[in-house]
């Protein structure tokens, strides 16, 4: 797997922030002096610095192809490490804010005959640029958007009076209403790709059902917004050597790879520290790697060529990275 560092390449002016649901902000992001922006496919992301030493990734959710602004959404979470918070609290109109070029690592399948958009809280963001895309493009597809409540349902006015209104099913669990999973996984998946973003168990709900029923796990797309949960009671210690440098380092249980590279002044980019946005991956030339991320597929962990230093650890005595 080709190992790809994130930059920060863009200055952006927040032309507006709003109120788009329940602890949802909604913020429109446009070049300071007008300039039109890269252009964008569905299901992009790009890296935010709200603030110093903080970085997270937000999909881009207004229409794909648009180089005048971007747009996203950003849930406040009840245990912020410093991200969600500092987009709330510290990022107004009119402020600067450093981002990347857009990147996509969820994106739509060109030869699809049919698609079905699956969200759940804030993972319509991505979802939603899916559906504009989908929908301009005259393609068939139905999105089914479930929320805590409709005060808790971003953009929920536009998608249900809008141009997707006739495509789109809400569900809300304060009115006891359920994604009918069942009709769902029972449709012909023959060309059908379904796409699922939302909490780590919501996804995992819905992707375990699409399975067992047998669907095709080529026809099946995800993008993780949390972490795997893990059991670390067995955690041990291991040996990590830097191939560059000749450094070597002992990386306690209790410590991640991340952290003790940090703390010993190593240059390593990080953003999610849960092993979901693959900002930090890098190459393994000898040990074997236990992975813990959610970015990598498979194919990918079975290589064990390249892994993730803020959550994944090592399965040998001793890792060598390319660093």
């Amino acid at each position: 797997m080709a190992v790809k560092k994130t930059t920060l390449s863009m200055t952006v002016q927040v032309q507006a922030k709003r109120q788009e649901a329940d602890g949802v902000a909604g913020f429109t992001l446009v070049d300071p002096h007008g300039r039109a922006l890269p252009t964008f496919t569905a299901g992009s992301h790009i890296d935010v610095q709200p603030e110093p030493g903080v970085l997270r990734q937000y999909s881009l959710c207004n229409q794909p192809g648009s180089t005048d602004s971007y747009q996203i959404a950003v849930l406040r979470e009840p245990q912020s490490r410093g991200g969600s918070q500092a987009m709330h609290e510290a990022v107004d109109e009119g402020d600067l804010i450093q981002i990347s070029a857009p990147r996509n690592h969820f994106e739509l399948a060109p030869d699809a005959k049919r698609s079905l958009l699956l969200a759940g809280g804030i993972g319509i963001t991505p979802i939603l640029a899916m559906a504009r895309q989908l929908h301009r493009d005259g393609a068939e597809f139905e999105l089914h958007y479930s929320a805590r409540s409709q005060a808790a349902m971003a953009f929920h006015d536009w998608l249900t009076s809008g141009p997707l209104s006739a495509q789109v099913q809400c569900y809300f669990d304060d009115q006891g209403s359920r994604l009918p999973i069942d009709q769902l996984v029972a449709q012909p998946h023959d060309g059908t790709h379904l796409y699922v973003c939302g909490p780590g168990g919501y996804i995992d709900f819905v992707m375990d059902r699409f399975r067992t029923a047998g669907w095709p796990e080529a026809q099946l797309h995800t993008e993780f917004f949390t972490a795997a949960d893990i059991d670390t009671s067995n955690d041990g210690s291991f040996e990590l050597v830097l191939a560059r440098s000749g450094e070597s380092y002992r990386i306690p249980a209790d410590q991640t790879v991340a952290e003790v590279l940090l703390d010993n002044d190593v240059d390593l980019l990080t953003s999610c520290e849960q092993g979901i946005c693959g900002t930090c991956i890098t190459r393994v030339l000898e040990g074997i790697p236990e992975h813990r991320d959610r970015y990598m597929t498979e194919a990918e962990h079975a290589a064990n060529d390249c892994f993730t230093p803020c959550c994944s650890r090592a399965k040998t005595e001793r890792l060598v990275i390319d660093l």
